[in-house]
């Protein structure tokens, strides 16, 4: 008999605000950075970075829009209004866990306010208490691609020291009035995006960079999110005792793409920079090799005179992460490229792909599984995986998505064989249990959940839930522990 999943395996979903709340614009709600992403439509779905440029221009010019039309995550699917009946849905399917995002603009609207916004402060109170009813763990992620865009405006976002104590002050805040209510905290969702997209991560507007200083400006903007993580986790350690606190990491699990040493070098170096993010988190110090290649290059760190010890004296908890696909790296630059999470790897020929480009690759989160224990030994957990595909609606109202079946069936019996190697695993949220608007590309029509929302990528439709084949699938696998999965 195998052993499988513990008992109280945490099975659910995981949304953020920015995709899934909606009301931009009630009660009291700042404008966000998410709240300049637009929906371009004429641009290929697979090149990402024309999807996340930005620009002073740009987003002084959405300041001023005061419509939604342009930008789907103002009106993301309305879980703000919906939430009791979206909750109701994964307490249906059996939900042991939701993890969910705060929206900061939502408690502090301009960031710098004295007193916090108490509407914001309820909605969540009641968000958390709604799923506690229902048997459900929150899993809370303090900034999730949503920081209130004035402080973008005012300090080029994470650029500033200051921000470091707006974001702790924000922070403890939100651990004085839910440590009641929530147990399990993140601090930043994928803290290593910040170079992929540092706008989106960090308020980054690169036109307000120095000049010739944007990445030096990115690394210094992601050491004040490494201070501020360690403070955060102290706080919450000492106001909600029993808490956890994890760190949130993109896993980019990468191949080399053949055996020729130069690019087993390039992959290992690939691994090697993936990794740098949670060691600091998990380790409380930055790797040697990041160090030397940061003055190699000329790129120095300005740091207060306690900032390593900060970082030292308040590790992780556990480990989070998000997996969609792996990707293979060669010395080889002409090589096909494959897309996925806003990032470029050399195609692999041995796996499918997405309509979005994903390569498709559940023996690669076993593989991940096998080297996070390993390397950290610390407890994880997989808080976003999933597949976007584009649903059709049968004229029955049925929605048949076996691929999206297959997808998640495959990755949880590499889950399975990873816990049965020994790997500590505590939970699995599927990303986007309900759609949502894309985090890349603002798209709709990029569907990621078991429950269908009525609604295109220009906002027309009724909003109405509709259950997918996956939903039933899915409350079986919860039913079982994952025994089931045909």
């Amino acid at each position: 008999m195998s052993k499988g999943f513990p008992e109280n395996f945490l099975w659910g979903g995981a949304i953020a605000a920015n995709q899934a709340e909606g009301a931009w614009n009630v009660d009291g709600r700042g404008l966000s950075v998410a709240d300049v992403a637009q929906y371009k439509a004429n641009v290929d779905v697979k090149d990402y970075n024309k999807h996340v440029a930005i620009s002073s221009e740009l987003v002084e010019a959405a300041m001023k829009d005061p419509d939604d039309k342009k930008y789907p995550k103002r009106r993301g699917v309305d879980f703000y209004h919906h939430y009791k009946e979206d909750l109701a849905l994964f307490k249906e399917m059996g939900f042991k866990a939701l993890r969910v995002s705060i929206a900061w603009s939502r408690i502090f609207p301009d960031g710098e306010e004295t007193e916090p916004n108490e509407k914001g402060l309820q909605f969540y109170e009641d968000l958390f208490t709604e799923m506690r009813r229902l048997g459900m763990e929150p899993i809370v992620t303090l900034s999730h691609y949503e920081m209130p865009l004035a402080l973008s405006v005012k300090y080029n976002g994470w650029a500033d020291r200051r921000v470091v104590d707006l974001f702790v002050n924000y922070s403890r805040v939100c651990f004085e009035r839910y440590k009641n209510l929530v147990k399990y905290w993140l601090t930043f969702n994928e803290i290593d995006s910040i170079v992929r997209h540092p706008f989106t991560t960090a308020g980054i507007i690169p036109d307000k960079c120095p000049e010739g200083e944007k990445d030096r400006t990115v690394y210094q903007a992601l050491h004040h999110q490494f201070v501020a993580s360690a403070k955060v986790t102290k706080d919450c350690h000492e106001i909600i005792p029993g808490s956890q606190v994890g760190c949130m990491l993109t896993k980019l699990t990468t191949y080399p793409h053949t055996c020729h040493p130069q690019d087993v070098e390039k992959t290992l170096k690939r691994n090697l920079d993936n990794y740098f993010y949670t060691d600091v988190q998990v380790f409380g110090e930055y790797p040697p090799l990041i160090l030397n290649r940061f003055k190699r290059n000329g790129i120095e760190i300005v740091m207060e005179e306690e900032d390593l010890e900060i970082l030292k004296a308040n590790p992780v908890d556990y480990v989070s992460f998000s997996y969609y696909m792996s990707l293979t790296e060669s010395a080889d630059e002409g090589l096909e490229k494959a897309a996925g999470n806003t990032i470029m790897g050399i195609k692999n020929p041995y796996l499918p792909s997405t309509d979005w480009g994903w390569q498709i690759d559940p023996q690669g989160l076993k593989i991940s599984l096998l080297e996070l224990y390993d390397r950290y030994q610390k407890p994880l957990i997989i808080v976003e995986n999933g597949m976007g595909a584009a649903d059709k609606v049968e004229e029955d109202g049925s929605i048949h998505d076996d691929y999206r079946i297959s997808y998640f069936r495959e990755h949880i019996k590499a889950m399975k064989e990873a816990v049965e190697e020994g790997v500590d695993l505590f939970g699995y949220t599927s990303w986007g249990p309900i759609d949502i608007i894309s985090a890349g590309t603002s798209q709709m029509s990029k569907r990621y959940g078991f429950i269908y929302v009525d609604q295109d990528d220009e906002g027309n439709g009724t909003l109405e839930r509709k259950k997918k084949d996956s939903f039933f699938w899915y409350k079986k696998v919860i039913e079982s522990n994952a025994e089931k999965l045909d």
